[in-house]
């Protein structure tokens, strides 16, 4: 088969590319001919993958987009493709990997109403309805239950279009068996002694997936769990703000933004707690890999697999709507608990007994069935 992949940006770092990476690798690995369209591509394509940049062009991001969807339509007009697969909304699709949340549900109510009358929210919109609204044969690949209905709500989305996957954890971020060397050996490469607690953060884009609320939370720790607290984060965003918030906090010695990079694991093992207070989240892939690692979590409820903390009982949700005050009365409390073993062991018996495992198997196997139906139509 010919299939054709969009997605508007590929960096290393962002769960959405990783798991395109996979979907198209393996796309690749079964014999299938791939060709990828992006605005822009950190790094250097993996082999045997065709990739079409078409750079950004315009001021704000909706128009790139728009733009952007203009040239990939152009684009498949000149070729035959057994299907189209969107890792981000747009027109034309065959299969879309719906990793974002509701566009159009985020602007209901309230003084956001009047953002309804502007180009961006139009572009969006528009975008949205191509891949949902009911007019549309795209299928759809959810990575959790929790838009679905705003999605339904919002454009009658036919039940039968939605086909929610499994998390997809990969096996390079299990707890292997020397799971405790190498928790002791990163803690000693980078400074940490015995006694200190290491709180991990996992993910790009810092304001969305709350690091100002982890910041403030150590800043607000008793003097003695506050001296022997330290925040590794690991992503992609913009720092200034953030180093300037720790330094207007007095926790700028406590915090250490390490950028990108593809080592996760070794640091998942040697921490103590993850934070992941989002202010919104569709999935929250980070939340399986930490109890895969057997790292206990405090994660606003709002992530789309908090469902899997619950039943695994690896850590507390901080309730919605969010307070800053229980995050911190929760960080505190389990920086102190008797539970943290506990709460390893559970994540560690969760991912061996539930399938957290095949999301991107089912994506594969997805996206050749709608190739031939739509082949056989």
């Amino acid at each position: 088969m010919k299939l054709a992949f969009c997605l508007f940006k590929f960096f290393p770092w962002g769960g959405l590319q990783r798991d395109f990476l996979r979907v198209a690798g393996m796309c690749r690995a079964r014999g299938h001919e791939i060709d990828v369209f992006t605005m822009e591509w950190d790094g250097d394509p993996p082999a045997g993958m065709n990739v079409t940049e078409f750079p950004p062009w315009g001021m704000s991001n909706h128009t790139q987009c728009r733009r952007f969807a203009a040239q990939v339509a152009e684009a498949l007009g000149h070729s035959d493709y057994d299907a189209v697969i969107g890792f981000n909304k747009m027109p034309g699709l065959d299969v879309y990997f719906g990793g974002d949340p509701c566009y159009m549900a985020s602007f209901s109510r309230g003084s956001q109403r009047l953002v309804r009358w502007s180009d961006r929210y139009r572009t969006y919109c528009e975008f949205e309805e191509a891949v949902f609204g009911r007019h549309s044969r795209t299928q759809i690949l959810l990575l959790s239950e929790v838009e679905k209905p705003k999605f339904e709500a919002c454009y009658g989305t036919q039940p039968e279009r939605f086909h929610v996957l499994p998390p997809g954890l990969v096996p390079e971020r299990i707890a292997p068996p020397n799971a405790e060397e190498i928790r002791v050996r990163t803690r000693r490469r980078h400074g940490l002694v015995e006694d200190d607690l290491l709180l991990m953060m996992v993910g790009s884009g810092f304001h969305t997936k709350g690091l100002d609320r982890s910041l403030k939370a150590i800043a607000h720790l008793p003097e003695e769990l506050r001296r022997r607290s330290r925040l590794y984060v690991i992503g992609r965003g913009k720092t200034g703000p953030f180093l300037r918030l720790a330094g207007r906090l007095g926790v700028s010695d406590r915090v250490h933004l390490l950028g990108g990079r593809h080592d996760v694991l070794p640091f998942l093992l040697a921490a103590d707690l993850l934070l992941h207070p989002s202010y919104m989240e569709n999935t929250g892939g980070v939340l399986i890999e930490a109890m895969a690692a057997g790292l206990p979590i405090l994660a606003s409820d709002v992530c789309g697999y908090r469902g899997h903390i619950e039943r695994a009982q690896a850590g507390y949700l901080v309730p919605s709507p969010f307070r800053q005050q229980t995050f911190e009365h929760l960080l505190e409390e389990m920086l102190t608990s008797p539970r943290r073993e506990e709460w390893q062991r559970n994540g560690l018996a969760y991912v061996g007994r539930t399938d957290v495992f095949s999301m991107h198997d089912r994506a594969v196997e997805l996206i050749e069935r709608t190739a031939l139906r739509r082949n056989a139509a």
